[in-house]
């Protein structure tokens, strides 16, 4: 088995093989651009991870682990134009770097690219990634629907709000577990254990990169700290946090999040003390555990050496204790 920077590395190298800007320039040099931003490469690292896991050289799942990744950044760049977003991991974003029509047709370019990568696989292979692709992308657009749905709703349930992380986010870090055991042609059952170890970790990862974005250190986190509640997101703190306070404080919450201010650091500092006195701020904490250890109990369906259920163990525990 590979340690993490390995796969980091070997996934870089293949992706710069395959982003090569070509023609009409104007429609891949975004394509090239977006790609080489880099990120944490946490999908295709998982996928490759996956299928060494299962038994192959996660060589044979560079294709796989690729589709992801180019999906993912398709994904973002249609996100930032939905947004209005001037900067994607403190750069421009392609609709800010380029226009408007570059980026809708870029990202269009990119989905099909991501399909088109399965190619390189047999028959049965193709039809099995295929499938779970179209399934997992339609999820995340239906989870980025209800995303866009929450900013004007003011009854977003706790149970609503899960399920939009499930589909934004963690449904496609369990398709890349699957994709790698996919290609390693294991069992039908650890495929779809697999799968479920994966989503179970999105959902932790998701609410612990809620809870990093009000509490996180600006000097690691990688990110404006403060951003969702300057953006009043719905997240999971604030509604546990409306769960938890009395009449009058919920009501100064909620209207803290109803505003938009020039200069939000006192606004930041007092939702923050609303997160940390109502109780929410540990509830998520909790939360993460709990979906951290429900994945660990899905490790004991898998047909694995018991070193690999380590390896998978130990890389979620570093999700869940992350400071970025």
């Amino acid at each position: 088995m590979q340690n993490i920077l390995s796969y980091q590395s070997a996934f870089t190298d293949y992706l710069e093989g395959y982003a090569s800007p070509k023609e009409p320039e104007n429609l891949y040099s975004p394509i090239h651009y977006i790609l080489q931003l880099g990120g944490k490469r946490l999908r295709p690292v998982l996928t490759l991870m996956t299928a060494e896991i299962f038994g192959i050289d996660y060589n044979k799942a560079l294709d796989a682990a690729l589709s992801i990744e180019v999906f993912h950044n398709f994904s973002l760049v249609h996100d930032d134009i939905m947004d209005d977003a001037p900067l994607r991991r403190g750069q421009q974003t392609v609709h800010e770097k380029w226009d408007l029509n570059t980026g809708i047709l870029s990202g269009d370019a990119m989905l099909i690219m991501a399909y088109q990568l399965f190619e390189n696989y047999n028959p049965i292979t193709f039809q099995a990634l295929a499938k779970l692709f179209s399934k997992t992308a339609l999820e995340v657009c239906e989870g980025q629907q209800y995303d866009v749905d929450f900013e004007t709703r003011d009854d977003v349930t706790i149970l609503e709000y899960l399920k939009m992380i499930e589909y934004k986010t963690a449904v496609l870090v369990g398709a890349a577990m699957k994709m790698g055991a996919i290609v390693a042609e294991t069992s039908e059952e650890n495929q779809n254990n697999i799968y479920q170890f994966g989503r179970l970790l999105g959902i932790a990862f998701q609410l612990q990169d809620d809870y990093l974005d009000a509490f996180g250190d600006p000097e690691t986190f990688g990110k404006q700290v403060g951003g969702d509640i300057i953006e009043n997101k719905k997240t999971y703190l604030y509604l546990k946090a409306l769960a938890f306070l009395d009449k009058k404080d919920r009501v100064q919450l909620e209207q803290l999040f109803s505003v938009q201010l020039d200069d939000n650091s006192d606004k930041i500092e007092t939702v923050k003390q609303y997160f940390i006195t109502s109780g929410s701020a540990k509830a998520t904490q909790d939360a993460i555990k709990e979906y951290t250890e429900e994945a660990f109990k899905v490790l004991d369906t898998l047909s694995i050496a018991d070193d690999k259920k380590s390896l998978l163990k130990t890389f979620g525990t570093s999700l869940m204790t992350r400071s970025v």
